[in-house]
């Protein structure tokens, strides 16, 4: 499709994984992106959005 691309080459582009790109898509945090049967397209000039961390705690003994 012209002027999408797919998470793969949004992973590939941005430096990150296609799991994050997936992820990101399915919590709306990428913008315009849709899925198309089991494919996530993305619009082509989108911004990378920030990715945040968070760790679980350490259990306390």
């Amino acid at each position: 499709m012209n002027g999408y691309i797919t998470a793969q080459e949004a992973a590939d582009k941005w430096g990150v994984t296609v799991r994050q790109v997936q992820s990101l898509c399915k919590q709306n945090r990428i913008k315009g992106a849709v899925m198309l049967s089991r494919i996530w397209i993305i619009p082509e000039d989108t911004e990378k959005p920030t990715i945040t961390r968070t760790r679980k705690a350490p259990d306390a003994k």
